[in-house]
């Protein structure tokens, strides 16, 4: 293809944005899709791309989208659903609207935007999709029982749509990283110095990165590599699969 429609969910910043970058760099037309229409529209105007705001945690809110963009292009060629969000409590005070709404913004809507991309992907005899999952698709932590419960869902999504699209062409992976470098994860490191009266470097170490054997975090335009590759003719092989760069943690 001379150019492949992609849509990049959650991709006003952080990880999603470096995807949304790396796809741009490589020539594909981009759609950058997040329910922060401020952001979402400047960095959309910086790379050259579509911005479509969302509000993925809803049903409707994925129907708009996936009509919005098969009526301006006609097709999607690649989808990479990264939206999400975290929250963290014991399950005992875990709020159960909080539950709800993981569930369907981390794993209802790939499922529904898989589900709505996938005819024109199928007619296409190609597609590529790629879950921005987590080492929490792999490995639990407390705490966390709505996000790492989504996150197991979307391996198994993954897993079952990649048998699925396999006589068309279509591959679908996940990729799972440890903490990547994002602002989000950089204010979580300094609440975690101040609450602990450590630096930041001891944060690091000793809280965020303990699980993993490299001591260092994922940077964002790693993870955009990553997606290039995916969706590129070397990865047409690779389907189902967990690609881990989770600095070792799933090592053990």
């Amino acid at each position: 293809m001379s150019e492949r429609i992609a849509v990049v969910t959650g991709a006003a910043s952080g990880i999603g944005l470096a995807i949304a970058k790396a796809l741009a760099a490589n020539n594909d037309k981009v759609v950058l899709v997040d329910i922060n229409e401020t952001a979402g529209t400047r960095e959309a105007q910086a790379i050259g791309a579509q911005f479509i705001k969302a509000d993925l945690s809803t049903q409707q809110g994925c129907r708009a989208l996936a009509d919005a963009v098969l009526a301006e292009y006609g097709r999607c060629d690649i989808l990479v659903n990264n939206a999400g969000i975290q929250h963290v409590a014991p399950v005992e005070d875990f709020p159960e609207e909080k539950w709800a709404f993981i569930i369907n913004l981390m794993l209802t809507a790939p499922f529904l935007l898989c589900k709505y991309f996938w005819p024109s992907m199928k007619q296409n005899g190609w597609g590529r999709i790629v879950n921005l999952n987590s080492v929490h698709g792999l490995r639990a932590s407390e705490f966390k029982s709505a996000y790492v419960s989504a996150k197991h869902g979307m391996t198994g999504l993954t897993k079952t749509l990649a048998l699925e699209g396999a006589p068309y062409g279509i591959t679908v992976n996940n990729i799972c990283p440890g903490y990547v470098r994002t602002p989000l994860v950089d204010g979580q490191i300094e609440d975690q110095a101040k609450t602990h009266g450590i630096s930041r470097e001891e944060v690091l170490e000793k809280v965020l990165l303990k699980k993993q054997a490299i001591k260092q975090m994922v940077e964002p335009a790693e993870l955009g590599e990553a997606v290039i590759f995916l969706c590129s003719d070397t990865a047409r092989c690779m389907t189902g699969t967990s690609l881990t760069i989770d600095c070792g943690w799933s090592a053990s």
